[in-house]
């Protein structure tokens, strides 16, 4: 009689536990890189360029 009760008791705390609320899973968004690359070139001195083709 002692087993039945003890299965009755651990069978009711098993379902207990496994019907506690869980904690909401966290969204899962997809992760975008916004880094942009962005390649430039420096003017070159036209002044410079012009003055050494004069001379």
């Amino acid at each position: 009689m002692k087993k039945l009760v003890f299965m009755f008791v651990a069978i009711a705390a098993i379902s207990f536990a496994s019907c506690a609320q869980q904690a909401p899973k966290a969204e899962t968004t997809d992760a975008v890189d916004t880094t942009e690359v962005v390649d430039t070139v420096a003017p070159a001195d036209t002044a410079a360029v012009d003055t050494a083709a004069a001379q």
